[in-house]
C-alpha cells in the first residue's frame, strides 16, 4: 500500500539490525543531514520506545512484534503527515517488518544494518553480549534468540566495515535514487 515517493513526501527509513549495529548512531546523523535540508524528521529509536511507550513489555516473540507493531504505526502516521520518519529499532522478524511495509501509507526503505557478530561483541557498546556469555542475560537477538535480516532491503549498510559517515553517504543516494531527496 506504499504511496507513490516524491520529493518533500514524508517516508519511513526503516534501520534493521542487531544490537551495536550501528542503527541509532546513522539514524541520528542521516536526520541531522535531512533537517539541515529542510525535512521535518522526527527518530523513533527503539530503546526510547520500549521506555516510554512500550513499557512494561518483555522479550518474549509477541511482545517484540508488540513494540515493533506500535513503532510502525507511529512512523506511518508520521509519514503519512509529510515527516521523515526513522525507526532505528532491532525489529528481530521479518514477518513484522513484512506486515508494516505493506501496511504504509508512505515511501517505505528498509536499511540493514549489518555487522558480524564477532564485530558486534567487540564493540559491545551496551555490555550486552557480554553479559549474554555469562549468562546473565537471556533472549538477546542474535545470540540465543533469533534475527532473521530482511531478504530484500532497498539498502545494506555494513557498518562493521565503514565508517558512519560513509554509511550516511550510502543512505542519502539511495534516498536520492528513489525520488526522496534532492
Amino acid at each position: 500500500m506504499s504511496a507513490p515517493a516524491g520529493k518533500g513526501a514524508g517516508c519511513v527509513l526503516w534501520f534493521t539490525g542487531l544490537s551495536g549495529a550501528g542503527k541509532s548512531t546513522l539514524a541520528g546523523l542521516v536526520a541531522a543531514e535531512l533537517r539541515a535540508r529542510g525535512r521535518r524528521v522526527e527518530v523513533l529509536d527503539g530503546d526510547e520506545v520500549r521506555e516510554n511507550l512500550s513499557k512494561g513489555l518483555g522479550f518474549s516473540k509477541e511482545d517484540r512484534d508488540t513494540n515493533i507493531r506500535r513503532i510502525g504505526f507511529v512512523a506511518n502516521l508520521l509519514a503519512r503527515n509529510g515527516v521523515v520518519a526513522i525507526s532505528a529499532a532491532i525489529s528481530p522478524y521479518r514477518a513484522v517488518r513484512d506486515e508494516l511495509r505493506a501496511k504504509c501509507q508512505a515511501a517505505f526503505v528498509e536499511i540493514h544494518v549489518q555487522a558480524p557478530l564477532s564485530v558486534l561483541e567487540q564493540r559491545d557498546t551496551k555490555g550486552l553480549y557480554r553479559k549474554a556469555r555469562e549468562g546473565l542475560v537471556k533472549n538477546l537477538t542474535g545470540v540465543d534468540d533469533p534475527y532473521e535480516p530482511p531478504l530484500s532491503p532497498e539498502l545494506v549498510v555494513p557498518s562493521g566495515t565503514e565508517t558512519p559517515e560513509q554509511s550516511l553517504r550510502r543512505v542519502l543516494a539511495c534516498l536520492t535514487q528513489r525520488g526522496l531527496l534532492d
